[in-house]
């Protein structure tokens, strides 16, 4: 069968055996349906929350109100995304309630990522929010290394986690996150707890548990939402809340394929993630599979989750191979074959991604045999001004965000017998990193047969990096 996979800006043919399965996320089987009136459904979330008093019984006069939504990696730009229907309305139940407009701040919470431009911020939140604060300096990103702006909490108790998080979230009367229940391969989904502890802290924060010690435990792999790693999530999130003196209002939707609301729920987080995570298992843990398959197959565009560059850049490709694993581990054998087409053509874009290049050169010496042999140097980069500086005034990531994906990273080559990158023009990039090349689809199937026989199963995943992705499980309950 011809199949088109993503490959830089554009798709690479391959011909695969007729007995190859495809599976596309929304239609090879078909999402929950969308809310009918998303505006209605947030209203009434926002109105009736769980576990805890509804806005206008928060909110006062005088309250410090801050909104939290996430960055532009994750939840949609359309006229009825999430955050362009919430945050409207929240705005006009604080009003409601008493609440000077100019004591409320609205926090893009991009942790790690880069800060997001003004342009690209106008795009999540709508014209009208925009221009309603942003001339007041009513809307900033979280800058993790701005000391004048972050409060040390000390250490979380159940895991010892250190906590170091948003000052003006921490001082406000009433701190709102806004965030999406989205299938996501750390820690099962997004938005809840998992929104704060990495959104709106420092790197010392996040690398408590994106790490190799907390990554690489055998309950990471498959993903899910009891391993270790959502444990300090949700310890950070409460750690947080009980030296705040007040609890999170969390307003979560569950999201489609397309970003499209299917359920909001809003309240503690607690009841949130319980609700909305009963509502998301049903789009996103897909119980399909009615073989285990010894081959993965699925192209990589250059430009997708984090930014332009994502699947050029070899630290980035070896991470969203794994996270293709972490997601689809229940449905393939032991140790399969993992064949990826990516362009590989040594961009790192190195503005977005300041330190990513001197990490992988890094890897290259020093006794690095393997990429957690690196992790010891993650502080060392950390601390380098000239990449602080890129983050904190260049709209680049964060040193640190480098050290995570490498946690990540490993996991391929723990789970998988061999990883071919299909059309690489500088194949050797990917080669240190541990990957096979080659030129074709065909040729990769090809050389594989020494790993999965002559007759392999195979999983086809088109547009794998395109679309949210699911996690693939074995149909009627089969592991």
């Amino acid at each position: 069968m011809k199949l088109a996979f993503e490959y830089g800006h554009g798709l690479m043919e391959a011909n695969l055996p007729d007995t190859t399965d495809v599976f596309i996320p929304g239609e090879t089987v078909k999402d929950p349906p969308v809310l009918e009136d998303i505006v209605g459904a947030t209203r009434a979330a926002l109105e009736n929350p769980l576990g805890m008093k509804p806005l206008s019984q928060l909110v006062t006069r005088d309250s410090k109100i801050v909104i939290i939504f996430p960055d532009k990696v994750k939840g949609g730009f359309q006229a009825d995304s999430h955050r362009k229907v919430s945050i409207p309305l929240i705005i006009e139940q604080c009003l409601a309630a008493g609440a000077d407009e100019r004591n409320i701040k609205l926090i893009c919470s991009n942790g790690l990522h880069r800060k997001n431009t003004d342009r690209e911020i106008r795009s999540i939140l709508g014209d009208a929010v925009f221009d309603r604060f942003h001339p007041w300096g009513q809307i900033v990103n979280h800058d993790s290394e701005d000391w004048d702006n972050l409060i040390d909490l000390g250490h979380e108790p159940h895991y010892h986690c250190p906590v170091i998080m948003n000052r003006e979230v921490f001082e406000s009367d009433v701190a709102i996150l806004i965030g999406h229940a989205l299938g996501n391969p750390y820690g099962g989904y997004s938005g809840g707890y998992k929104h704060c502890a990495t959104g709106l802290t420092h790197w010392k924060s996040i690398g408590s548990h994106h790490n190799p010690a907390t990554m690489h435990k055998q309950d990471f792999v498959p993903v899910n939402s009891h391993s270790e790693m959502r444990g300090k999530f949700d310890a950070i999130g409460r750690y947080m809340e009980e030296r705040m003196g007040k609890p999170y209002f969390v307003c979560d939707a569950v999201l489609d394929t397309n970003s499209r609301q299917i359920g909001v729920f809003a309240g503690t987080a607690e009841e949130v993630q319980k609700a909305s995570w009963a509502l998301a298992d049903k789009r996103t843990y897909v119980p399909w599979a009615k073989k285990k398959y010894d081959v993965m197959v699925f192209g990589m565009p250059q430009e997708f989750h984090y930014g332009n560059g994502m699947g050029t850049n070899p630290i980035f490709i070896l991470q969203a191979i794994s996270a293709q694993i972490i997601r689809h581990k229940r449905v393939l054998v032991d140790n399969p074959v993992i064949i990826c087409s990516s362009l590989c053509n040594g961009y790192f874009h190195d503005e977005e991604f300041p330190s990513y290049r001197e990490t992988f050169e890094l890897f290259q010496k020093d006794y690095a045999n393997t990429l957690p042999d690196i992790e010891r140097f993650g502080e060392a980069f950390s601390m380098r001004q000239e990449y602080i500086d890129a983050y904190r005034y260049s709209y680049g990531f964060h040193p640190f965000h480098a050290f995570s994906m490498i946690s990540c990273g490993h996991i391929a080559e723990q789970h998988a017998s061999a990883i071919y990158i299909v059309g690489a023009m500088e194949p050797g990039i990917a080669r240190a990193m541990g990957m096979k090349t080659r030129p074709t689809f065909e040729s990769a199937l090809s050389d594989a047969v020494k790993y999965v026989g002559k007759e392999p199963n195979i999983l086809a995943l088109p547009r794998a990096f395109k679309t949210a992705s699911v996690h693939l499980c074995m149909a009627e309950g089969k592991e």
